[in-house]
């Protein structure tokens, strides 16, 4: 007879593997003030965990303060799953990244099993937990009708119970955050708001895309300032996407008119006009906006530890 008697971790060894951070918040990512300010409030929490929840023992009216669940909100292309690999490497925690489709199983019953092995693989790991596209994941409760939707609603549940019983940290990423079934919002301890760059943050960003080793026509300092000013409404996707085009630009037309290559803003602002015909990028190039400062947006906050 053959011994069935299998480690738990068995079975998720090659489905839900964690790696180190490829990324530091302070070194990587190009965030707007209010979004920083955001997510260094989650950060306090987890520094001062101990201090908060054992010293001053507020672990006796919050209960849940083992886990902190952070949801990520904001438009495609602003930084979201590079900020939640970053802020994995600010802790110096092992990343664990997910999508639905990681989750999914032709097997009835099977996505419920599949999510308490990514939260126990979390748990034996001390990884961040991350769910990219979450909306997917914690929408609405719905009707059932057909196997899915009770698998789907099974899913939510087991979710729900996972949140309760976690020690460590979650990080939702969304678009779309309205969609979330009221009892997963209730479970969120802090909201981050990932906003399209500002003017500032469109320097930075342009700065950190055109590396120095990059040939110039004209100042670094002025490049980089026409270049902020004249990509109102770009992510920082998109700024990296409008980049690549305008190298490759540059190169040929360097080789056409048999001259050294030299980036200089007519490049960039080709490729800023070719992105916003909707012919690559994030797709939120389209037409310009507002800068981020001067948008509606829902404002993160701390939710009960105040």
């Amino acid at each position: 007879m053959v011994d069935d008697k299998r480690n738990p971790l068995s079975e998720i060894n090659t489905a839900y593997q964690t790696r180190a951070p490829r990324h530091v918040l302070a070194q990587d990512v190009v965030l707007t003030e209010r979004t920083h300010r955001q997510i260094s409030e989650c950060i306090a929490l987890l520094r001062f965990h101990r201090t908060i929840y054992d010293e001053w023992d507020f672990a006796a009216v919050d209960h849940q303060g083992s886990t902190a669940i952070v949801n990520f909100f904001g438009p495609p292309g602003t930084g979201k799953t590079l900020a939640a690999e970053a802020l994995a490497g600010e802790l110096e925690m092992s990343f664990l990244p997910l999508t639905i489709g990681d989750l999914e199983s032709s097997l009835k019953g099977q996505m419920s099993k599949n999510l308490q092995k990514a939260f126990r693989r979390a748990r034996e790991e001390q990884a961040v937990l991350f769910f990219d596209e979450a909306d997917a994941l914690l929408g609405r409760r719905i009707s059932v009708s057909q196997g899915i939707d009770s698998d789907m609603n099974a899913t939510r549940n087991t979710m729900m119970t996972e949140l309760s019983a976690h020690e460590g940290l979650v990080i939702f990423a969304t678009n779309y955050a309205r969609d979330y079934d009221d009892a997963i919002k209730s479970r969120i301890t802090h909201q981050v708001t990932f906003e399209l760059p500002d003017e500032a943050a469109r320097l930075r960003l342009w700065d950190r895309f055109i590396v120095e080793k990059i040939p110039l026509a004209v100042p670094r300092a002025e490049l980089l300032a026409q270049a902020a000013a004249g990509s109102p409404g770009l992510s920082g996707r998109d700024i990296l996407n409008c980049t690549r085009r305008a190298l490759p630009r540059m190169l040929l037309d360097a080789e056409r008119a048999e001259m050294p290559p030299r980036l200089d803003f007519s490049h960039i602002e080709a490729a800023i006009a070719q992105l916003r015909l909707g012919t690559g990028g994030s797709g939120q190039a389209a037409k310009p906006k507002a800068a981020a400062g001067e948008e509606t947006t829902i404002a993160g906050h701390l939710l009960g530890l105040q």
